[in-house]
């Protein structure tokens, strides 16, 4: 594998976990889900779910694109 190729895979794989951590801190607005009231979790877990969504349909768009 050319070595290029090799640094960009890592390079973008390490930028991706950097994403998703911000898309889910971002979902649960940074707070400990234990100082959370039951409105603000319920709030968050609606957050998560909507970015798992969207995540979905990036793939979905990037794997049409490449079709």
């Amino acid at each position: 594998m050319d070595l290029n190729r090799l640094i960009s895979m890592f390079v973008r794989m390490f930028v991706n976990k950097g994403i998703n951590a911000g898309i889910t801190y971002a979902a649960g607005r940074g707070k400990d889900p234990e100082a959370m009231t039951p409105e603000e979790r319920k709030q968050a877990k609606a957050g998560r779910q909507n970015a798992k969504r969207a995540r979905q349909a990036l793939r979905l768009g990037r794997k049409i694109g490449r079709l």
